[in-house]
């Protein structure tokens, strides 16, 4: 009698995460970052015209948004990865290769929400309005960035036994070094390997946030912050229990990871703004000038 074939299974990281093209690294990470912030741009005007802006807004605000949101992750990241860059052996240039991975995604959101209102306010726009409608574009593009990782074979978890395991492999350079993020796999396992794939369980929860958002939005019709909020409190929910599974160093407060504090702050501060921003009063509809001009010429 022939033994059952096993359907689910381990499944790979992918080889390598940089391509050379002449002298030029093709990395990734960049790539599914900048996929991931075309998404949110895209996704977010067409949010934004349904509430009565007008088109292009939110990619003239991301001019604003999207620099101040790339140095404030880097930020963050070093600040709560330090160990990574300052200390005996260690290069502290390298804190500033942020082309090798590492953005905080709330000191992108942080810094990037200052140049959001730099942004907003030469469109005349309220930033409330902007978050409410970039919330669940910003969820989809962490997502596609966080597919990233799986080409860095980074943000996994402890040993698992699970059929959806993910296989970690050591990576050497040309002379045959280990080069985990720049180097190409020799087919040898790392010890731990297979492990949880903490970054596509965050991928997952972050599509059902930005289901979520677009769901009690709809139903809801929020403003003034709200809809940013709720995206706010739904990621935080799932970050803390997925950055607790986590295994790469970190570092700690009072014995526990940094993110998951942050998470735990972050979430209560978004869930009171949620529901204390109920009294504000209904969803605030724009007039875009260019709209109007439109049909004045219509009707005249």
């Amino acid at each position: 009698m022939m033994a059952p074939t096993a359907f689910l299974t381990t499944f790979p990281s992918p080889p390598r995460g940089v391509w050379d093209i002449g002298p030029i690294p093709v990395r990734a990470y960049a790539l599914l970052v900048i996929a991931g912030i075309v998404v949110a741009i895209w996704w977010g005007d067409k949010r934004l015209r349904a509430r009565g802006g007008a088109a292009g807004t939110v990619a003239d605000v991301a001019v604003w948004a999207v620099p101040f949101g790339v140095a404030g992750g880097r930020i963050y990241h070093v600040i709560t990865d330090y160990h990574l860059y300052f200390g005996a052996g260690k290069d502290p240039v390298r804190a500033l290769y942020i082309w090798e991975g590492g953005l905080g995604i709330w000191g992108a959101i942080a810094l990037g929400a200052v140049g959001a209102w730099l942004g907003c306010r030469r469109k005349g726009l309220p930033l409330p309005v902007f978050a409410d409608a970039v919330a669940p574009g910003i969820a989809v593009a962490h997502a596609i960035a966080r597919i990233g990782n799986y080409f860095n074979q980074e943000l996994y978890g402890p040993h698992t036994t699970l059929p959806w395991g993910l296989e970690i492999f050591q990576r050497v350079n040309a002379a045959g070094q280990p080069d985990q993020l720049n180097g190409t796999s020799n087919g040898i396992p790392l010890p731990e390997s297979p492990v949880h794939p903490t970054f596509l369980y965050e991928l997952l929860w972050l599509l059902g946030v930005a289901a979520l958002v677009v769901f009690l939005d709809r139903k809801l019709r929020l403003g003034h912050g709200r809809a940013f909020a709720l995206y706010a409190a739904a990621y935080t929910l799932g970050r803390t229990w997925i950055e607790l599974m986590r295994t790469d160093p970190a570092t700690l407060v009072f014995g526990v990871r940094v993110n998951v504090w942050v998470s735990i702050l972050v979430f209560l501060g978004a869930f009171a703004y949620f529901v204390l921003a109920r009294g504000k009063g209904p969803r605030e509809v724009l007039d875009a000038p260019d709209t109007a001009d439109e049909e004045h010429e219509v009707k005249h």
